[in-house]
């Protein structure tokens, strides 16, 4: 784990680094038991959650801004030294590809390791992703099971490392369905998320923005 001080991405000398993207739209405790285990199983010095400004393969916005998706995610990892947020996509805006952030990220961290943290839905569509081949070469491949998605029974044209351990299957449509709806989401977020959605009003019928809106403050994140 890493008991040092790596808030700096130019300041700290990490042998093995976890890169974990996804929209985070809200994060929530299924996230974190997937970078515990990548921690515990991969002996990964940190874990870099990194909110998407647009997924690749959604291209879609989500219903609330980046700028409370990133404070979430901040809030989400509050007092973890292992875990770190990084707004490199957010800051890059467009459409978030993967390929791009590890060049950034092996540019900082040119002796680390990189380790990319995916769902078996995606490792089903790899070879669908921006310069898969490249991806490989900068980064190893981590892979943490999602419900109802099944990997190949045979062995796969693509070398991974499957996350054992229990996982979580909640899913952050889930998480926004239940607001919407008015039920309870204890128990399935961090409670400072839980309370930063309260707070804000996040998720209800009355909190969706325009989507002119919404790419104004985006571009506003950080």
């Amino acid at each position: 784990m890493c008991g040092r001080n790596c808030s700096n991405l130019q300041g700290c000398a990490m042998k093995s680094i976890g890169i974990f993207g996804g929209t985070f739209d809200p994060p929530h405790a299924g996230h974190i038991a997937i970078a515990e285990q990548a921690l515990k199983q991969l002996g990964l010095d940190c874990v870099y959650f990194i909110p998407a400004f647009i997924p690749p393969h959604k291209h879609q916005y989500t219903s609330i801004t980046a700028r409370h998706r990133m404070n979430m995610m901040k809030l989400a990892v509050s007092g973890r030294k292992e875990f770190k947020v990084s707004a490199i996509e957010l800051r890059r805006r467009g459409i978030s590809y993967t390929i791009d952030t590890l060049h950034a990220f092996k540019k900082r961290f040119p002796k680390a390791q990189l380790v990319l943290l995916i769902g078996a839905d995606n490792l089903l569509q790899f070879d669908s992703w921006k310069s898969p081949k490249t991806i490989l070469q900068l980064a190893s491949l981590a892979v943490y099971k999602r419900k109802g998605i099944h990997l190949p029974s045979t062995k796969s044209t693509i070398d991974f490392i499957l996350l054992k351990g229990r996982m979580l299957f909640v899913s952050s449509t889930e998480i926004r369905n239940r607001i919407e709806q008015g039920y309870p989401i204890h128990a399935l977020v961090p409670d400072s998320v839980a309370l930063y959605i309260k707070q804000h009003s996040l998720y209800s019928t009355l909190s969706h923005i325009s989507r002119q809106r919404q790419l104004h403050e985006n571009h506003r994140v950080i």
